[in-house]
């Protein structure tokens, strides 16, 4: 490579898992020597980490793909990459489509960036979406936040839910073993960073694939365990972990996060659907009913547990009673937050094939009716927050309101107050809430006495 630093932008789509996986690759980046530039018309090298989940975040990647195809017949010496999911979807179809693409790389090879690139640099066109085990990653990534960090702690997924493409393009469950993830929250506690939320696509499977059981035949790796393992690692003070599985969430993690002062009080549950009949169809593995008995154990022993959730309408063959049941469990339940999506058809999926598709009409008004209902509920549950004392980490300036800062109390509540923020980055803060909104808070800090 020449002398002067090539310049590398990274878009990146979807989940936190691809948050985490365009830091360690924008690490990798600057470890060969790139400087990161926020212009992509700017950079030598640009890299899209993208998501097949929705459809439409797949043709956004296109359209972004093919302007800087075109700049790149003006400059010939660009580096066009498709990493992600998308890349492990359509594989080799993708350089057929856009044959300007230099690579395209499947999740799993995040870690290999360099290797993967050296072969661009030498003149050939790579295709990397083979399985294979992932590389403990020893290269420090570049992190979006100062404050609050990403710490992988399993990849892949073993689920086969009948709409869902993550298994196909993240492949098999993969656990770090502890020390490794340990020895990542230690280095950031050292760094100064404050809050680490541990990432799995299936996080309750934590574990399964490490060797190790007590003389009971208990796995020894569990995500409660782990959870036991890390959370005395100096610096780090908050600790949160998603996205967890109905199937295997357990009355023992919840202990665990009720007796671990640093484990945020906040859970993060898909419920997909509240009919057990599509909840079959979907192959979830699990009944509503069982998903009201884990709301009730959580809310048995922490009350005030904030609590969010997936869910999705208009899967094929839904009838309006069987949606009005995600309605009613929605009524019940009165979750803080709730991450809402139409049903996408994915390539490869079982469901994409079936006959009973709904119209996109049908869908559209269920999506719009159901959000309707998570506002209201989330309005309702915000309202507790009024005129109590909560702990909030700074994170960021109000980008609206300069006179701000915002952060989030321990149950994942944005919320915003009058502070200097070269002042109260990365502090926790006593905050009183002055007024609620449905998924965010506004409140004044209580002055903290002076230390003698």
């Amino acid at each position: 490579m020449s002398s002067i630093p090539r310049r590398y932008h990274i878009t990146t789509f979807g989940c936190q898992m691809n948050k985490a996986d365009s830091e360690r690759m924008a690490g990798i980046l600057e470890n060969m020597g790139f400087q990161f530039s926020e212009d992509p018309n700017q950079a030598d090298l640009i890299l899209y980490n993208t998501c097949s989940i929705r459809d439409n975040a797949e043709h956004k990647v296109y359209s972004y793909l093919g302007r800087q195809a075109k700049r790149k017949l003006q400059q010939p010496n660009l580096t066009l990459i498709v990493a992600g999911c998308v890349a492990q979807q359509e594989g080799e179809a993708l350089l057929r489509r856009v044959p300007e693409l230099d690579m395209v790389m499947g999740p799993q090879h995040a870690n290999r960036l360099e290797d993967l690139l050296e072969q661009v640099f030498a003149g050939n066109q790579v295709v990397a979406t083979e399985a294979l085990h992932i590389m403990e990653d020893i290269t420090k990534p570049r992190r979006e936040s100062q404050v609050t960090a990403w710490v992988n702690v399993i990849y892949g997924c073993n689920e086969r839910c009948t709409y869902c493409i993550v298994p196909s393009v993240r492949g098999i469950e993969q656990s770090r073993t502890p020390e490794a993830i340990r020895a990542e929250m230690e280095e950031l506690g050292r760094q100064g960073y404050k809050e680490v939320t541990l990432l799995g696509q299936n996080i309750d499977a934590y574990g399964r694939d490490l060797p190790g059981t007590t003389p009971e035949g208990r796995n020894l790796h569990t995500l409660t365990d782990l959870l036991y393992f890390v959370h005395d690692v100096p610096g780090i003070e908050r600790i949160r972990f998603a996205t967890s599985h109905p199937r295997y969430f357990t009355e023992r993690l919840i202990r665990a996060c009720q007796e671990l002062p640093k484990v945020c009080e906040h859970f993060h549950i898909p419920f997909q659907s509240g009919d057990n009949d599509i909840l079959k169809a979907m192959a979830r593995g699990y009944t509503q009913e069982k998903y009201r008995r884990i709301i009730d154990m959580i809310r048995h022993y922490m009350p005030d547990a904030s609590i969010s959730a997936d869910a999705i309408v208009g899967f094929p063959g839904e009838t309006e009673e069987q949606f009005e049941n995600t309605l009613k469990l929605l009524e019940e339940i009165s979750f803080d937050m709730l991450n809402t999506a139409a049903y996408s058809p994915r390539p490869g999926t079982p469901a994409a094939v079936w006959e009973n598709q709904l119209s996109e009409e049908v869908k559209s008004d269920r999506l719009q009716r159901l959000n309707h209902l998570v506002s209201i509920k989330a309005a309702e549950r915000s309202q507790r927050y009024l005129g109590r004392i909560e702990e909030v980490l700074v994170e960021e300036q109000n980008t609206k309101d300069p006179t701000q800062v915002m952060g989030r109390t321990r149950g994942n509540r944005l919320t915003f107050f009058t502070g200097d923020i070269n002042q109260l980055k990365g502090q926790l803060v006593q905050v009183k809430i002055t007024e609620s909104r449905a998924f965010s808070l506004s409140g004044e800090a209580i002055p903290q006495p002076a230390l003698v």
